[in-house]
């Protein structure tokens, strides 16, 4: 159900209540600084776009609770449970929430933030902040039991750098060494199962670059051969980006993305269109 994209581990340290290994779904503690005092049951309404918009439109309360630094990143609504899945307890119903979708969230250190007789919101929080949001609701229309009915995200650029990191995710950072949202700035490898394991991909303001040292993407897909050792050029300019020792250097055409290292710098070419694995 998550629309994941790439992000990783930056130097930057973030505060996170109920993160460590081996922490149940739900963890005792107090609720975020400020709860969610709205309503538990708004009306949800789904929209064809991956907009800000149409992600708090269809998430509900879910989507009200979340205390990002930038925009929503994910939110869905209520696709509901069968009538043998509902849990006796709210804590079941936010269990089989990972189980029916595997989100790309955190699946451990939820707290309840806000309690209603047929609903219950858990939030997963980050320096006493909302970062996602679950809403599990008791006996709906011919589904018994409780079960998730909303879900929401902040950017996962938001959530703990220990977090992202051990899923393979990669953070840039900018000038000030901050955590920059992956709509911004993102990058990863390729898809195993296509071969690509040894393709990178970097994307940036809806243009996407590749490094591809052993040619593993068809002809045609590039703009311009990779290459691992080329001079900088000197109407480069450095963006701010950060991701580990690679600095992301610019030119006025965005044609290449340069990536600097304390080795050197490789030229990352242009895709022509968008690669998806078949």
């Amino acid at each position: 159900m998550r629309r994941g994209l790439w992000v990783a581990l930056a130097a930057v340290a973030m505060t996170v209540v109920g993160c460590k290994s081996g922490e149940g779904v739900v963890v005792e503690g107090a609720a975020p600084v400020t709860a969610y005092d709205g309503p538990m049951n708004v009306p949800t309404k789904e929209l064809d776009e991956h907009t800000p918009r149409a992600l708090r439109l269809a998430s509900g309360a879910a989507g009200r609770a979340l205390e990002c630094t930038g925009e929503i990143y994910n939110g869905n609504g209520p696709d509901g449970w069968s009538r043998d899945d509902g849990g006796d307890s709210p804590e079941e119903g936010l269990k089989l929430y990972f189980d029916l979708f595997d989100p790309g969230d955190p699946r451990s250190g939820y707290r309840v933030e806000r309690r209603e007789a047929d609903r219950v919101l858990y939030s997963y929080d980050v320096g006493g902040r909302t970062k996602v949001a679950v809403v599990v609701a008791k006996d709906q229309q011919d589904r018994p039991g409780w079960g998730p009915e909303t879900s929401a995200s902040c950017d996962p650029s938001e959530l703990p750098a220990a977090w992202t990191a051990s899923h393979g995710y990669e953070i840039w950072t900018d000038r000030a060494g901050r955590r920059v949202p992956t709509g911004e700035v993102s990058s990863g490898a390729g898809d195993d199962h296509c071969g690509w394991r040894q393709v990178h991909f970097l994307d940036l303001g809806g243009r996407r670059y590749a490094r591809d040292p052993e040619g593993l993407l068809e002809p045609g897909m590039l703009t311009a051969p990779y290459d691992d050792s080329v001079a900088l050029p000197v109407n480069a300019r450095d963006t701010g980006y950060r991701y580990q020792d690679q600095e992301l250097w610019l030119t006025g055409d965005r044609g290449t993305a340069y990536l600097r290292t304390p080795g050197g710098v490789e030229a990352w070419p242009l895709l022509k269109e968008q690669v998806a694995c078949k």
